[in-house]
């Protein structure tokens, strides 16, 4: 078919193409009757063009077309947040309060920590038909009684155990409704939270006391390989809790990836709900005789490093004998010990650091840092002597919480702060932990998980510590002094040690109300307080 124009008729030149290009069919189509009649004056031109060239290889149009399609793949438009994400009109005062009041978290005033973590709304139905079903299962894999622990005395922080208990197991599933209910998601994932911290303050206090001369370096790798991430799966399924914890899947079928979040889920909020209804040493015989946990093993051992000699004395409680699980759970300090947590203290602070009585440090820095510390704290001991051995062991502990490792290390090893901060950075992320949840009743795990890290990020800790003007008492060995006292890139680390150790010093000689009392009054970690202008 020729091509024609209205212009063929006013040029005698006829129009040609290039012999290269093929003829172009024209089609017409037939519009029907009650479609729009065309106008007779517009008339139609067709025309065949050679198409464009195609651009050489480093031709920048090439080069930015290509260019965009890439970043269309690696970076896609993000997409619009559900609609749980969506911002919502608040609830009025009324309505607010009322659900306050009825919420089980504010139902026990005596135990705030607990009460804190209990679901924000009443169990229905479906939460109730699990409980029947399969909390014997539970009970029985962890060796607790079957009989309903709600029975029990109000002031019994067993009686909300088993409550607690199926919270633990409520791990966030796609294709499980009762799961995903807010009040059971966010109750799980408070356990989870608490739980991680309440392990690692676990597995801190018993290492430093079952290897009263180890660094806490190899301590950290145990720790890892009992319980990380990656073994979790295997101490389910030790204590034939993985049928609960993946009903429908089998778990050694799964991949890593779905297998191992679920079972770390579980496995931490289990142990923060054992904590909050029987304390740590129930968390003890968990996890050694449930779960069957070896510290011995041949797969928890730590790699082989290069040791320093260790010619100092240990405390007479770890001469010639090795802790263990049992000594760690049936452990109560006597009536009149001189500590909170006395063998915790004698395996963290070595009994030669009274060597250091009278020297220039104590007898200068000693005293301001206790002035800037509030110490010693006042306490009702029926014996004087008491109290003045306490503060005698008190200002040593808080010399080596000062004592750099370059001092004394190569020689002494023990004689540094390392084995203070191990257990400080434990006891103060728990006690972070602790606050943010009765802070914070209906926040759920993952927000809490992130205020928590940006709360105790290491800079700041060791700020804290600069703002008392507390870290020209650090004692640095004397080839180093000067890099560590202007170089922040050194110094900055260092302090936050010193914070952590100090915190480590607090915990054994007074306990866990001291370290609220440091981190909160003393430091100001939430930066509440008003600043002195």
């Amino acid at each position: 078919m020729e091509l024609c124009s209205p212009l063929h008729s006013l040029f005698s030149v006829d129009l040609s193409f290039s012999a290269a290009i093929s003829h172009l069919p024209l089609h017409s189509y037939v519009k029907s009757s009650q479609s729009r009649r065309p106008n007779p004056r517009r008339r139609a031109l067709a025309v065949a063009s050679t198409p464009p060239p195609e651009a050489p290889p480093n031709s920048p149009q090439r080069l930015l077309r290509e260019l965009a399609e890439r970043k269309k793949v690696a970076f896609p438009k993000k997409k619009v947040p559900p609609r749980r994400f969506i911002l919502k009109p608040p609830l009025d005062d009324a309505k607010l309060a009322q659900r306050f009041l009825n919420s089980p978290q504010l139902s026990l005033k005596s135990l705030p920590l607990l009460s804190s973590c209990l679901p924000s709304a009443r169990l229905n139905n479906a939460d109730q038909t699990w409980i029947d079903e399969y909390l014997l299962e539970a009970k029985q894999a962890l060796g607790y009684p079957l009989e309903p622990f709600d029975q029990l005395d109000d002031g019994n922080p067993a009686k909300q155990f088993d409550t607690l208990l199926y919270l633990a197991f409520q791990h966030p599933a796609p294709d499980c409704q009762r799961a995903n209910a807010k009040h059971v998601r966010n109750g799980h994932s408070r356990l989870s939270f608490l739980g991680q911290y309440v392990l690692e303050l676990a597995f801190a206090e018993y290492f430093l006391q079952r290897y009263p001369r180890e660094s806490p370096a190899p301590m950290r790798e145990r720790v890892f390989e009992l319980i990380g991430k990656r073994n979790l799966p295997k101490w389910i399924k030790a204590a034939s809790l993985h049928n609960l914890v993946f009903p429908y899947d089998e778990m050694d079928k799964m991949i890593r990836k779905d297998r191992e979040p679920p079972a770390k889920s579980v496995f931490w909020a289990l142990f923060g709900a054992i904590y909050l209804c029987f304390g740590m040493p129930e968390v003890y015989r968990v996890l050694f005789e449930a779960f069957g946990m070896d510290p011995e093993d041949e797969n928890c051992q730590p790699k082989l490093r290069r040791q320093l000699e260790d010619v100092d004395y240990v405390s007479v409680e770890f001469e010639n004998r090795q802790i263990t699980w049992q000594d760690m759970a049936a452990y109560k300090p006597p009536q009149d010990a001189l500590f909170a947590h006395p063998r915790l203290f004698r395996a963290c602070v070595p009994p030669g650091m009274h060597r250091f009585r009278g020297n220039i440090w104590d007898f200068d820095s000693s005293r301001k840092v206790m002035e800037a510390l509030r110490y010693p704290l006042p306490m009702n001991d029926r014996i004087p002597e008491i109290t003045e051995a306490r503060n005698i062991e008190l200002g040593l502990g808080l010399q080596l919480a000062f004592l750099h490792p370059s001092k004394y290390k190569f020689e002494h090893p023990r004689f540094c702060f390392e084995r203070l901060e191990y257990v400080g950075q434990k006891i103060q992320d728990l006690v972070m932990a602790e606050r943010l949840l009765m802070k914070h009743l209906d926040a759920p795990g993952r927000w809490l998980q992130e205020k928590h890290r940006r709360t105790l990020m290491n800079k700041f800790c060791g700020r804290y510590l600069r703002d008392k003007n507390l870290h020209h008492f650090i004692i640095y060995g004397e080839s180093v002094q000067d890099r560590f006292e202007y170089n922040r890139r050194l110094r900055n680390p260092a302090t936050t040690a010193v914070q952590q150790a100090i915190h480590g010093l607090a915990y054994t000689v007074y306990g866990k109300p001291d370290v609220r009392r440091l981190m909160f009054q003393v430091f100001d970690f939430e930066q509440i307080q008003p600043k002195a202008v």
